[in-house]
């Protein structure tokens, strides 16, 4: 079915892709084909972000003002803006990076874990030495009942408390407050600060936010000394969920979940974390194996009961209740409590709702719209009998709409800033 008229700008882009497909060389496989249209269509023409103006995090913010920021506003991400560039100073050098709530979250993990073990960089008297020296080295271990517990060098009451005094005395302390942004945009580089220019192409867009594992991408005018307009994975699953209907979208959209190789993860391979385990073991275990989220299982280990993901650390960093209401931060409890703390602020949030899910016979439309309208970014994959077995990310969808020609990026990356020497991510 054809819609008459773009619906929204999204579904414009849309109709500009149907155009280019009725058009494209009739040998061109469809897989081809898609790949021809989106390398028609400028980066320009991408709508843009919903807010007036993009949202910048000044290189002198703190890390406690920039998680607030970044909450307030209710986005994932936000370039630094280097306050010691002059005016007329280009965007390369305006700009110093970008932050996420899952660079702060490991960041400050990790600094925790070096202080811990007194490695290098937290000398004794250091402020994150000071602070960790205030928490405890704290690790995990299973008692005989096979429950996990958080633990340290010490028995007392106090330490049996350790996850919420880890994120109580951390929100407290001078560290978290007076460490700037930009003092750390060189000791991690969870997303690298790469930029597109409006001439680029949605192919190469595409490429950047599935195989190149870019969350998000500033757009920049050549010679321009600000960013114009930032794409996330999330806006371009949007846009697919707008195109529904039209001829280019209904041709690979109505394709199984199966026929187009997802999920891709084994299930054996898939990260998760048991209900009555920490919630800063799942923190971890992100920062262990680079995932965004992960599904927190019942005691059975078998069916997910909720889903934590790495921006869920904000409510560890910004709502003190969560954690001082609690002894140990379970990721069940975590999940509780912040679904208290939401319908208190009355705020919505896909935390509210149960696991979403999807089976392997869906079609990758279906999971399109599930992820589009309760705004998420990952979908669990279950049986018949509702066992999670796989899990599909923002990132699956869009590598599964494009591939990557031989040779396609040549040059396109020099000139990108290497990761530090000293890099935690």
């Amino acid at each position: 079915m054809e819609m008459d008229s773009p619906r929204s700008p999204e579904a414009e882009i849309g109709h500009r892709v149907e155009d280019l497909w009725e058009v494209a060389e009739p040998q061109l496989s469809p897989s081809e084909k898609l790949n021809s249209c989106f390398e028609d269509i400028p980066v320009a023409s991408f709508p843009l972000t919903h807010l007036s103006q993009v949202i910048e995090i000044s290189s002198d913010a703190s890390l406690a003002e920039t998680v607030e920021i970044l909450s307030k506003n209710k986005i994932l991400s936000a370039p630094i803006r280097n306050v010691e560039a002059p005016e007329d100073a280009s965007w390369m050098d305006k700009y110093i990076g970008i932050v996420e709530f899952a660079g702060i979250a490991m960041w400050l993990l990790s600094q925790s874990d070096a202080a811990a073990n007194g490695t290098a960089g937290s000398a004794a008297g250091s402020p994150v030495a000071n602070l960790v020296a205030r928490l405890g080295s704290f690790t995990f271990r299973r008692t005989s009942s096979g429950r996990v517990e958080t633990t340290t060098e010490s028995e007392s009451d106090e330490a049996a408390s350790v996850a919420g005094s880890f994120f109580e005395t951390l929100t407290s302390s001078e560290f978290y407050k007076n460490t700037k942004v930009g003092d750390i945009s060189g000791s991690f580089r969870w997303a690298p600060f790469l930029a597109l220019q409006m001439s680029d192409t949605f192919l190469t867009m595409l490429l950047l936010l599935s195989k190149y594992r870019m969350k998000s991408l500033p757009v920049v005018e050549v010679g321009g000394d600000k960013i114009e307009n930032i794409i996330t994975q999330s806006s371009v699953v949007h846009m697919l969920a707008e195109c529904v209907g039209l001829p280019w979208f209904e041709s690979w959209g109505t394709k199984k979940l199966s026929e187009l190789g997802l999920p891709i993860m084994k299930p054996y391979k898939l990260v998760k974390i048991n209900e009555d385990q920490p919630v800063l073991k799942a923190f971890q275990l992100m920062r262990e194996k680079g995932v965004g989220g992960l599904p927190v299982m019942d005691s059975s280990a078998a069916k997910a009961i909720g889903n934590i993901s790495i921006r869920d650390v904000q409510y560890l960093l910004t709502a003190p209740k969560i954690y001082k209401e609690h002894r140990t931060i379970t990721a069940k409890d975590f999940l509780t409590a912040v679904r208290h703390h939401l319908q208190e602020q009355h705020v919505a949030s896909p935390l509210l709702h149960g696991v979403i899910t999807c089976k392997k016979d869906d079609t990758i439309k279906d999971v399109i719209l599930k992820l589009d309208s309760e705004k998420i970014h990952r979908i669990y994959v279950v049986d018949d009998e509702g066992n999670t077995e796989g899990v599909i990310t923002l990132r699956d969808i869009i590598s599964k709409l494009v591939h990557e020609p031989r040779h396609y990026f040549g040059d396109f990356f020099d000139g990108v800033v290497p990761l530090p020497p000293n890099s935690t991510v």
